[in-house]
């Protein structure tokens, strides 16, 4: 070995302690909403061809989920899970429940746009109006059920806004939905596979901001541990830009500077120099 090479390697092991090297961080980095969009399918696919992304999130009622589903058979491999919904919270566009359930629609038939009250859209979150457990396990069953139908591996389910933990009966039913269909995670049974919710540290409005707040995240991971990280990846274009509602009007640029984070090749380079293992839900243990 030669005098550079040598300096090279005791360079790294100072920077990377030797528990960093054996025992490295395991992070999880999730793409949500597969299905919202056109563009969206776009860049969650480009994240996970070409990027970091390592787990796809898919809302089985939305407009775009039959593209969804032939584009994930060109990553076969692809760690993919049920984002179980209860909402459609977009202005210009929409979506229905799939199953009958009068509680969990609004006046014109779609999904509440929010979970939890929100003031710019009074009265019209499932919480404020008088849901039905029933109506959520019918609806949850025919999400899971197409899904199975049209995606050969599905290794978890996990809620969009939050819908899985609207209250301890709820969290009770996704628990006895995965246990029947044999999907081995759902979002409150990730802690007892030791995994840590993770998120930007900083500011993450911009994309320069993203990027410094990722890379910040990145480098805090300690070894031995596992992480989540979720994201929303989109493409700035005319159709996201048409996408929103009221206090997230920002969602085309927002989203694409996920993707530019997911697909940045110094963000790739710090996460091998680190030695971080990146990873899906399938890779995880009970």
């Amino acid at each position: 070995m030669t005098r550079k090479i040598l300096l090279s390697c005791l360079l790294l092991a100072s920077l990377y302690p030797a528990d960093a090297q054996v025992n490295p961080p395991r992070l999880i980095i999730r793409g949500d909403d597969m299905g919202y969009s056109h563009a969206g399918n776009e860049a969650i696919l480009k994240c996970y061809k070409d990027g970091i992304e390592k787990s796809i999130e898919v809302l089985v009622p939305s407009p775009w989920f039959p593209e969804a589903v032939e584009m994930l058979k060109q990553i076969p491999d692809a760690d993919i899970g049920i984002h179980l919904t209860l909402t459609s919270e977009w202005d210009n566009i929409k979506w229905r429940p799939l199953s009958d359930c009068p509680s969990l629609r609004d006046a014109d038939g779609y999904f509440y746009p929010m979970v939890r009250p929100n003031k710019n859209y009074p009265k019209r979150s499932v919480v404020e109006n008088d849901w039905k457990l029933a109506e959520v396990e019918k609806e949850f069953r025919a999400q899971i059920e197409l899904a199975f139908k049209k995606i050969p591996k599905i290794s978890h389910f996990s809620g969009h806004m939050g819908c899985t933990s609207l209250n301890d009966e709820v969290k009770a039913l996704v628990k006895k939905l995965a246990q029947e269909y044999h999907v081995p995670h759902y979002d409150m049974s990730l802690a007892e596979s030791g995994v840590t919710y993770t998120g930007y540290i900083g500011e993450h409005a911009t994309s320069e901001e993203k990027l410094q707040s990722f890379t910040k995240m990145l480098e805090s991971l300690e070894p031995g541990k596992t992480y989540l990280f979720v994201d929303h990846p989109g493409l700035d274009t005319p159709e996201v830009r048409a996408i929103h509602h009221i206090g997230y009007e920002n969602v085309a640029s927002d989203r694409q500077g996920v993707t530019d984070i997911w697909t940045n090749p110094r963000v790739k380079e710090l996460i091998k120099a680190k030695g971080i293992q990146l990873i899906g839900y399938n890779n995880l243990t009970k």
